[in-house]
């Protein structure tokens, strides 16, 4: 009788089976400007999820599953956040002229206009929120938590796609990873253009290990 074949060992930090984590080569970097991640419930993509593997870079990173937090220090575990001093990375429409279009990290003002100070505006923040899951996930996380509108409004404007390639259909053009996205928002933000170069290696490993393990291995005669 055939037996059950058991379960892949769990890595308990990016909770992916042992054979797709990369945990081991990741330094996390002290960090000045806070990382806040927050989950959707229902994200099921574990093996292709990068959004564990992005906090792990990071000493100064919060990461929350949920759907809905009262408010940022609520959502940070503190006692106090100023959300003037945070960003998030925005998921709504936004047309950018072609001059803005040059920058990869375009700051909007509350009527999602062009905020005229860009660089004091990204020089201030104390920390920035990304949203995880899909799509739908992901809105459903903004319009559940309303103290969103109260913070800063980054639109990613990514110079490459992104390197899932033909793993993982991304429904719009300019849609990465959650860690492509914060790799370029922090190298930026923390003006440490190797934290980006760190940080896509060990997707690329993630990547190579995804490959290797849906290969086939040759039938033996």
């Amino acid at each position: 009788m055939d037996l059950e074949t058991p379960p892949a060992e769990i890595c308990p930090r990016c909770l992916k089976a042992a054979p797709l984590c990369v945990c081991a080569d990741i330094e996390a970097i002290a960090n000045r400007v806070s990382v806040l991640i927050l989950q959707h419930p229902q994200e099921q993509d574990r093996d292709l999820g990068t959004a564990r593997l992005a906090a792990r870079h990071f000493q100064n990173v919060t990461f929350k599953v949920g759907l809905s937090w009262p408010n940022l220090a609520k959502a940070l575990g503190r006692p106090v956040a100023d959300p003037k001093r945070w960003g998030v990375l925005y998921l709504g429409p936004a047309t950018l002229p072609p001059e803005a279009r040059e920058r990869e990290l375009v700051v909007l003002d509350r009527k999602g206009g062009l905020d005229l100070a860009q660089d004091d505006v990204l020089a201030s923040l104390d920390g920035v929120v990304l949203l995880d899951g899909t799509w739908s996930q992901a809105k459903a996380l903004w319009w559940r938590n309303a103290w969103l509108l109260k913070l800063r409004r980054i639109v990613l404007e990514p110079k490459a796609p992104s390197r899932y390639g033909k793993l993982r259909k991304e429904p719009r053009r300019e849609s990465i990873s959650t860690l492509e996205a914060t790799a370029i928002l922090m190298s930026r933000l923390e003006r440490r253009p190797d934290l980006q170069t760190r940080m896509i290696a060990s997707f690329d490993a993630l990547l190579q290990r995804y490959r290797d393990s849906r290969r086939k291995p040759p039938i033996e005669i």
